[in-house]
């Protein structure tokens, strides 16, 4: 089997990002973006996708947090996209329900090749920590796009933002860990033949 890894760096005005990922790991993390609250949702991905990890980001967060957020996003999803290659011979599919107390909440995901992103988080609050809510569905949005995947994410209940944000990204790890898995067979998953 080919390692299923990828090194992605990305340079810009507002962020200077290096990125590690094995799709193959034990869901060991080292995250730094800058905004502790993504470092936890991203080191909760990682550990429960079972992906290695490795995400540093220096971001102008002088401005705000949008850059650091939406740039980490496009990287993990650039990586994730690299490290699956043609995709042979992956489920391709996944789907989970993750709950955190209160808070349940459902991915939905393909591998299809075609970026599309329907989010619905529903936050009552503006901020949770530094990162301004409406930066956490741009993250989804964002890895979907770079990915390449089509995602369908909701939170379907929950009263404590932190709670549902995380169910969030632990519903995505599920889904994810399920969709690159490794069926056996070396085929595209696809009538088409390519992904």
């Amino acid at each position: 089997m080919t390692d299923r890894v990828a090194e992605v760096s990305r340079t810009t005005k507002e962020t200077k990002i290096s990125l590690k990922l094995n799709l193959d790991g034990e869901g060991l993390t080292d995250i730094k973006t800058g905004i502790g609250f993504l470092d936890h949702m991203l080191t909760a991905l990682g550990k429960h996708a079972r992906f290695d990890l490795e995400l540093s980001c220096k971001g102008d967060l002088e401005v705000d947090d949008h850059h650091t957020a939406e740039d980490c996003a496009l990287a993990l999803g650039s990586a994730l996209k690299e490290a699956l290659g043609d995709k042979k011979g992956i489920t391709r599919f996944g789907y989970a329900y993750a709950p955190l107390d209160e808070a349940l909440s459902r991915a939905v995901l393909d591998f299809s090749g075609r970026a599309f992103s329907g989010i619905e988080m529903n936050f009552v609050r503006e901020y949770i920590g530094e990162i301004a809510t409406e930066n956490i569905t741009h993250v989804f949005v964002s890895m979907a796009q770079a990915a390449q995947m089509t995602l369908h994410l909701d939170v379907l209940k929950g009263e404590n933002d932190h709670h549902r944000a995380e169910s969030a990204f632990k519903a995505l790890a599920l889904a994810l860990k399920q969709a690159v898995k490794l069926d056996g067979t070396n085929d595209i998953p696809s009538t088409k033949g390519a992904l």
